[in-house]
């Protein structure tokens, strides 16, 4: 770790070197006037909107629905499902191919209501942008989305086949983050604001009536993300269960790291805000890029990072140069090569989730080596994506 002196709070920055945008970015954060104690910036940090994804900001009396961002609640659910390696194999097209069949991905919905599966919509805050999406919200939960969500059949070193499912609140988190997001700026624009418009870091004041909506919003959003993503395993457990009857699942693992949340560190109670970065504290989960390993994890509660650890490989470059730079033939024929097998409608863009895209996690790993210990490492077998 380093640490980069400011005007404002100081930047201590874990792994690198990261990209000029990066951390023009951190420095907005530094500067802002509730910001408190550092910034810290995740190995796996990399440009984002208002607030680098894999940082972590803690703030004094605000809140910043950009320094969450727009899938709150995003996160990623793991566990062993109970089947040996060469069952597996000799099931995994079958077992693939029913978990894409089962779990509408992109831009698809379920047909019907889902409400009868989760106890989630019994408890909807009476929040007006909550009210509002709650119909579709009811056939969006329990889907995958698009872009680096996944599901993927796993096995790690010791020949123990895991499942891993990365998702969010899908479009109702975006509408809760823009929403509130718009209040913020017209506050800002009204009252006056310390923060320039420029920096997309417009904040609600956490004991406000809008901030202390936002954060009820945000927490229904979570609950939204963490059930989905149970309704995902609940599929992907099904279709085991089809090829494999006498499966039996192991103990899940469930983290988000897209939120913001009331904490004491180093004496005094902040809002801590994780954009792309995991509560380090019990058991981790931390995906690779498609392709490449992913690991569970042991966090360090190190207070330097705000008890917080990197959410996975980040981003080594955006998705439209990943396209230009990538040609799609040979992002399909490394992952056959390496006998992974890839459950995708559309592999005209796969390039976007190369792993060439992304940088190494295996160096992001060692990097914050005093954040995570590794305790298992996964290396794909098969993969389904939008």
């Amino acid at each position: 770790m380093q640490e980069i002196p400011t005007e404002g709070v100081p930047i201590r920055v874990w792994g690198g070197p990261h990209d000029d945008s990066t951390l023009e970015q951190a420095r907005h954060l530094a500067l802002l006037p509730f910001a408190f104690r550092h910034v810290a910036l995740m190995a796996d940090a990399h440009v984002g909107y208002g607030m680098p994804i894999g940082g972590v900001l803690a703030t004094r009396d605000a809140v910043i629905p950009h320094a969450v961002g727009l899938d709150i609640g995003c996160g990623v659910r793991a566990w062993p499902i109970g089947v040996d390696l060469g069952r597996l194999l000799a099931e995994r097209d079958a077992i693939l191919h029913e978990v894409q069949r089962a779990v509408p991905t992109g831009f698809h919905w379920h047909d019907e209501s889902q409400a009868a599966r989760t106890r989630l919509f019994e408890r909807l805050p009476a929040l007006e942008v909550l009210e509002r999406e709650a119909e579709k919200a009811t056939r969006q939960v329990g889907t995958l989305g698009g872009g680096n969500h996944f599901i993927e059949l796993q096995v790690d070193d010791d020949e123990i086949v895991w499942a891993m499912v990365h998702s969010g609140s899908r479009n109702l988190g975006k509408q809760v983050a823009e929403h509130y997001d718009g209040i913020a700026r017209e506050r800002c624009d009204r009252d006056g604001c310390p923060v320039p418009a420029a920096w997309q870091l417009a904040h609600l004041p956490i004991g406000s009536a809008h901030g202390a909506e936002y954060l009820e919003a945000m927490r229904f959003c979570l609950s939204f993300a963490r059930d989905s993503r149970r309704l995902m395993a609940e599929r992907v457990q099904e279709a085991v269960l089809g090829a494999v009857p006498e499966a039996v699942a192991g103990e899940t693992i469930d983290v988000h790291h897209n939120y913001a949340a009331l904490e004491t560190h180093f004496g005094e109670e902040v809002v801590v805000h994780r954009k792309g970065a995991v509560r380090a504290e019990g058991t981790v989960v931390i995906p690779g890029s498609m392709g490449t390993h992913s690991y569970i994890g042991h966090g360090l509660a190190s207070a330097e990072s705000f008890i917080s650890c990197s959410h996975g490989a980040g981003r080594a470059m955006g998705r439209k140069q990943a396209l230009r730079s990538i040609p799609a033939h040979r992002v399909l024929a490394e992952m056959a090569e390496r006998d992974i097998r890839l459950f995708k409608p559309k592999k005209g863009d796969v390039a976007e989730e190369a792993a060439e895209a992304y940088k190494d996690i295996d160096d992001v790993m060692a990097a914050q080596a005093d954040l995570v210990e590794p305790i298992a490492r996964l290396r794909p077998l098969g993969v389904v994506k939008a």
